[in-house]
């Protein structure tokens, strides 16, 4: 059932990929349009901005997932022992408790300013929510992941690394 959720962090992953590749295109098109015909946008700026705020946040539940976030395991190095379970876990319940804290004022936060009609003080003015959404929706996304990871960790046990396969 968990491994459901694999596939949903996956599709979140492959958004954020595309997005920041949208932020790429926008990017070099504003630098076209700046430099070649002296005519910038006033739009690229701010959606760039919104682009990699959702990216960046969305991407954490897939660098969980598939084990790309830091990690230090000069200690507990056998992935089969009990000991590194233990550590992970313990590591994992700490980045759930930093994403349900995160999560839960975001969403405070979003409701606040989605129910007073809050718009960002720039030329193009959208509406908070679109950006503060992303606080509540991608840790959320990643609290979920931590306690897909946490059953991961003591029912299939401590998964393989990218960069550590096997040791």
């Amino acid at each position: 059932m968990w491994r459901k959720f694999d596939v949903v962090s996956d599709a979140f992953g492959a958004i954020a990929a595309w997005m920041f590749f949208a932020i790429g295109l926008f990017v070099a098109w504003e630098v076209l349009l700046r430099y070649a015909f002296n005519a910038p946008t006033i739009w690229v700026d701010e959606v760039s901005r919104i682009f990699q705020i959702w990216a960046t946040l969305i991407a954490g539940a897939y660098l969980l997932r598939h084990r790309e976030l830091i990690l230090i395991d000069i200690a507990f190095r056998d992935r089969t022992t009990v000991a590194r379970k233990v550590v992970e876990s313990f590591s994992i319940v700490l980045i759930g408790i930093f994403c349900f804290v995160a999560a839960k004022y975001g969403f405070d936060l979003w409701l606040k300013s989605t129910l007073a009609g809050h718009t960002t003080d720039t030329f193009l003015g959208p509406p908070k929510w679109m950006i503060q959404s992303s606080l509540w929706v991608g840790f959320g996304l990643m609290l979920v992941q931590c306690v897909v990871e946490l059953i991961r960790i003591w029912v299939d046990g401590v998964p393989a690394t990218a960069n550590h396969e096997e040791l």
